[in-house]
């Protein structure tokens, strides 16, 4: 293990509008949001999480990010709080503190500050609003991938270098926060979790992984060879033990619970479940469920339901594909799918059913290149978020009333989304 004290290495924000970023040469520069050619929110002349004051409550905010950069919404009105102009592939992860989104940009993960936090005051909580934008600070991760806030930490994964840096999830935007950084002898497409006692963690190598491991400091407490094409996480409801995180494979997940693994069976050889969506209410996690090695695109109607206590899976036919940004859980742990017809299929994750459908956008097709835009579900609380990516629009949804009760109209097509409610939650 290493420990390090992060620095930030970017140019500062408010400097940084036709200057190169010396963190990534190769990475076009951040709008300011004092440049002319941003689109100013009510803060815009203030320094990106300054000018704090103290409001009745705060209003969910959604960060988009598209081919022109970045864009910050009010989630009740649709009005633009703050636009950032970047160019290239960008992928947003909730830092899980509810103020701040990472920002997965080539080499570096960037920090964006949504501007709303909720801070609690011996018995009440106080609602603060602050200036929008990204910020100065920044991790630099060679392929930067995954993020994932769990249990008061977040977790940094580096597909570049087969690392992952670890940080109090309170610290994210602190250009001084401690960060301890896990090296994998092999750079691959991987994912670690943070978790009680250590962390969770992929190990492999370009070519091929199926390992799985559980690390404390330099040393490997358990681990799993069973997981061929490892890919994705997702935590469910912690038991007795502690915490309990489930990875998918190609031949059926791993559950990681009581600090060791456990293989779930699945009925058919091939049984890719990549993607997966957890709730912190359910022992039940909700995953994609592929059964074609050649597909290019596999359009699967079918869904896995696996039960992390009894290391057991079910399948639920939607009657219609869905594709890896489709997957959310409700406030109550209950399924959400975003499906090709355009609805919502609600699925008790205890019956095994698709409960209701709620229709938010037109139908839809994923595209050959996932990189393109295309729909996103996110869900917060009782309100479903959905991207219609062809008619540019933001759609929001009540999962109690099933009724569409709000629809945006955005200036460019999405790709990713972050939504981002103020208070501090895990994964």
């Amino acid at each position: 293990m290493h420990r390090i004290r992060h620095r930030s290495l970017s140019v500062p924000v408010a400097l940084a509008a036709g200057l190169a970023l010396a963190a990534c040469g190769t990475s076009p520069t951040a709008t300011s949001s004092t440049d002319p050619s941003a689109t100013p929110g009510p803060d815009a002349a203030g320094p990106v999480g300054g000018d704090e004051r103290e409001v009745d409550a705060v209003t969910p905010r959604v960060l988009l990010a598209h081919d022109a950069g970045l864009t910050l919404l009010d989630a009740e009105t649709g009005e633009v709080l703050h636009e950032e102009a970047r160019e290239g592939f960008l992928r947003l992860g909730a830092a899980g503190d509810g103020r701040h989104v990472v920002v997965a940009d080539g080499g570096t993960f960037r920090v964006f500050d949504a501007g709303i936090e909720e801070q609690a005051h011996g018995d009440h909580a106080h609602a603060y609003e602050f200036t929008p934008g990204l910020t100065d600070v920044t991790y630099e991760a060679p392929h930067a991938g995954h993020v994932v806030p769990h249990g008061g930490r977040t977790a940094l994964w580096s597909d570049g270098e087969g690392s992952v840096q670890l940080l109090d999830t309170a610290a994210v935007a602190d250009p001084d926060a401690d960060v301890t950084r896990l090296p994998d002898p092999s750079p691959h497409h991987g994912v670690a979790v943070p978790v009680e006692g250590g962390v969770v963690m992929t190990h492999g190598t370009e070519e091929e992984r199926s390992e799985v491991r559980f690390v404390r400091d330099d040393e490997v407490l358990a681990r799993t060879t069973d997981c061929p094409g490892v890919h994705g996480e997702a935590s469910a409801a912690p038991d007795l033990d502690g915490d309990v995180v489930l990875f998918g494979c190609e031949d059926g997940p791993v559950v990681f619970r009581g600090g060791d693994f456990h293989k779930v069976e699945a009925p058919d050889d091939y049984a890719r479940t990549g993607n997966a969506a957890g709730s912190p209410v359910s022992s039940v996690v909700l995953t994609d469920y592929k059964t074609d090695p050649d597909g290019d695109p596999e359009r699967p109607t079918r869904v896995a339901l696996v039960d992390t206590r009894e290391d057991s899976l079910r399948l639920v036919d939607l009657g219609s594909a869905y594709w890896f940004r489709s997957l959310a859980r409700g406030p109550m742990g209950e399924g959400v799918v975003l499906t090709y017809d355009g609805s919502l299929a609600v699925v008790d994750v205890e019956a095994g059913v698709v409960d209701r459908r709620i229709p938010v956008v037109a139908p839809w097709q994923e595209k050959e290149d996932w990189q393109e835009p295309g729909p996103v579900l996110q869900v917060a609380g009782d309100l479903a978020y959905v991207t219609d990516a062809e008619r540019r629009e933001l759609v929001v949804a009540d999962l109690t009333s099933g009724e569409v009760v709000a629809r945006h109209a955005l200036d460019h097509a999405p790709v990713e989304m972050a939504v981002v409610t103020g208070e501090a939650g895990g994964h």
